[in-house]
């Protein structure tokens, strides 16, 4: 559209927002669960989403995990990077965006919890990133806003003229905190995000055009109501 004004860069979650992963996360915590003799319902699964590795991995020994967390950490990316490495499990809406956004010219970052090892390899297949930030290449994952204000800061861009897209409670704080127009997207959480953040039901209701409004202030509510 004529005038249209398109944010200095974009910066995405992964698991969850761009990607339907959480149900591998899942599968591979209840597997190491239970083949420990624990239980790890849905419901503990779910709380735990957006969540930095080593407090899942605290969660994951509560339930019975006898293990230390880099080895928690290694089986739950091991098992997780094998799943997507056999199909990426794309959001709908997510991967027709992530193009628009690259033909249009807007840097895009991914700013993820999961390790370097899940989201490196899934940044080059995608060939559309020019940052990637993962939990283990931060000191303060999510909640805290070091993860968006390093992606920013190796675009060479202001965090304030940044949109970030997020489907986790932690990780909308991390980056409301960090000075960027924030979008929760309701994937599986229903989130209840601060009145500043825009929010959605799907990806397939973004475009350019609503980046753009986003970007100059506009909160939008996107959602599917019923």
């Amino acid at each position: 559209m004529p005038g249209q004004v398109l944010p200095a860069a974009v910066l995405w979650d992964m698991d969850g927002t761009l990607i339907d992963t959480e149900p591998y996360w899942m599968a591979a915590e209840i597997e190491l669960v239970e083949a420990h003799g624990g239980v790890w319902t849905r419901e503990q699964a779910v709380a735990m989403i957006g969540s930095s590795m080593d407090v899942a991995a605290g969660l994951l020994q509560a339930a019975g995990v006898g293990l230390p967390v880099a080895e928690i950490a290694d089986a739950l990316n091991s098992s997780v990077r094998a799943a997507v490495a056999a199909g990426i499990p794309w959001q709908a809406g997510a991967h027709r965006i992530l193009g628009a956004l690259h033909v249009a010219g807007v840097p895009q970052a991914l700013v993820t919890s999961a390790f370097e090892v899940v989201a490196a390899p899934f940044a080059r297949t995608v060939g559309l990133f020019d940052v990637v930030v993962s939990g283990d290449t931060v000191s303060r994952p999510k909640p805290d806003p070091e993860p968006y204000l390093t992606a920013a800061r190796l675009l060479g861009v202001d965090i304030t003229d940044c949109v970030a897209f997020e489907d986790s409670r932690s990780g909308v704080a991390s980056a409301v905190a960090s000075g960027a127009r924030v979008v929760a997207v309701d994937s599986h959480v229903v989130l209840d995000p601060p009145t500043e953040v825009s929010r959605t039901s799907s990806l397939e209701r973004i475009g350019l055009d609503t980046i753009a409004r986003i970007a100059r202030g506009e909160v939008l509510d996107l959602r599917d109501h019923v």
